[in-house]
């Protein structure tokens, strides 16, 4: 098969197309896949330069999201048959493979159906955002009917799906926007507030939206300063969820004076550490998602579309920043 191979830690120039044997289902309960497109996430552009969670298993095939179509299963498999469509988060992190391949295999339990109504590039583009977004808001945040919501970098990979998430919870949505077209997007999406952050004090804008008692629920995607900054910005009591780690130099004084309670959200930490009943759950949030995008009622936004060989020109595309929704690597015919 050809895959894009992580040749070393670097620049976007050590991601190299090379021709590898074809995997083989080594379990029972195991899928073979033919994947027909790969998600793109910062954490793939991070590992990159820093190296991989696994450095004695260089080298390694990077991508955390896929989807395909099921070429052969374990003779214990009991939900998928040979043809069925699939997505899943798994592999990518310098352990098992990831997803910048022609084939790869994963254990059934860590694979949900593909929504019969978008594309594979669509559906390689969702699972790590929406397991993110879900956890950080419906969990770490405990997300309510009628509260408001500050989701940071609302146009983004995560933050267009957390917008949706939050609305299909029945919250009101603000969100921070660089442009004009990215303020069209979110609205598209069903935000209700778009804070040009540039030009506008995003705090203040938060205050005065919820007549100065600050929002429920901050759900930070940014990280740095932005964290901090955002404190005032939430109500007495209220959550903060971030996905970054808090900056060393983070000043909390704000925070503890208002009593916020603040979460932290990694989703990879399953995959990490093995955490196998959580790895399960994240794979119901995905079987849950896809049945509200065949309802018509969640949507991934593709960006930027790159066939394989291209992966390295994808990198660059993403680490350029200012991205609205996700990219993608297209594996064969799409």
């Amino acid at each position: 098969m050809k895959a894009i191979l992580m040749t070393g830690v670097g620049n976007s120039e050590v991601l190299q197309m090379r021709e590898l044997p074809k995997p083989n289902l080594t379990g029972d309960t195991e899928l073979l896949i033919k994947l027909h497109a790969a998600g793109i996430n910062p954490i793939d552009t991070k590992i990159r330069k820093r190296g991989t969670f696994y450095p004695e298993k260089m080298p390694a095939i990077l991508g955390c999201d896929g989807a395909g179509v099921v070429e052969a299963v374990g003779i214990n498999v009991k939900n998928f048959r040979i043809g069925d469509e699939v997505y899943f988060c798994h592999g990518g992190l310098g352990d098992r493979q990831g997803n910048y391949a022609e084939y790869t295999t994963i254990d059934e339990q860590f694979v949900a159906h593909k929504p019969k109504s978008i594309s594979f590039a669509e559906a390689a583009a969702a699972p790590l955002v929406l397991i993110t977004a879900w956890e950080a808001l419906y969990e770490r945040g405990r997300l309510e009917p009628g509260e408001k919501v500050l989701i940071h970098a609302g146009a983004g990979g995560v933050g267009h799906v957390a917008i949706q998430l939050a609305k299909l919870k029945g919250a009101d949505v603000c969100t921070t926007v660089s442009s004009q077209e990215k303020a069209n997007f979110v609205r598209r999406l069903g935000a209700d507030y778009p804070i040009f952050y540039q030009q506008t004090d995003f705090v203040q804008a938060a205050l005065n939206w919820t007549n100065g008692e600050g929002v429920d629920l901050l759900f930070d995607t940014v990280g740095k300063d932005t964290l901090q900054k955002s404190f005032p910005a939430v109500r007495f009591y209220g959550d903060v969820v971030t996905i970054l780690e808090p900056a060393a130099d983070t000043v909390w004084k704000v925070a503890r004076s208002r009593n916020l309670r603040i979460s932290l959200e990694l989703m990879l930490t399953p995959m990490l550490q093995g955490l196998v009943s959580a790895q399960q759950h994240q794979t119901e949030i995905l079987r849950q998602c896809a049945k509200w995008m065949d309802a018509g009622e969640l949507k991934i936004h593709v960006a930027h579309q790159f066939p394989l060989k291209d992966a390295a020109r994808a990198h660059q595309l993403l680490e350029n920043g200012s991205m609205m929704g996700k990219v993608i690597l297209v594996v064969g015919d799409g």
